[in-house]
């Protein structure tokens, strides 16, 4: 089985901390309580580029409801055969770690949507 390549990005108010791109990452170094988000994309994928620079820029938008500790971990598809035949032809596919570690697709979130709508879309899968 190939080794999953991923990168891992946690926001901190507006400053972002980040392990270099698309390093290998075998295990999580976040507290337990950290809310987690994954990305499933590939690279020259400009739809998928799109909404991670949407999801960043929600994660960083100061509000009540903060997504300030949300850690976003992109996952290239193409590392990973099972990933490549579930999400092929549905990228970008951004999908919510729940508290039993297990994964919950989210809805599809429009390439037209505002970072402000994202923002909310995301507190409410959260919530």
């Amino acid at each position: 089985m190939a080794a999953a390549i991923s990168a891992t990005w946690a926001f901190a108010g507006r400053r972002l901390r980040s392990s270099p791109p698309f390093s290998c990452s075998l295990s999580s170094s976040a507290p337990n309580t950290t809310r987690k988000l994954v990305l499933y994309s590939k690279p020259g994928c400009c739809l998928c580029d799109g909404l991670k620079e949407k999801l960043e820029a929600a994660f960083s938008l100061s509000t009540p409801d903060s997504l300030h500790d949300v850690v976003l971990q992109v996952r290239d598809i193409t590392t990973n055969p099972e990933w490549e035949k579930a999400y092929q032809y549905e990228i970008p596919v951004l999908a919510k770690q729940n508290s039993h570690g297990n994964e919950e697709i989210l809805p599809r979130l429009s390439p037209r949507l505002s970072v402000e709508i994202i923002h909310k879309k995301l507190v409410a899968a959260f919530s």
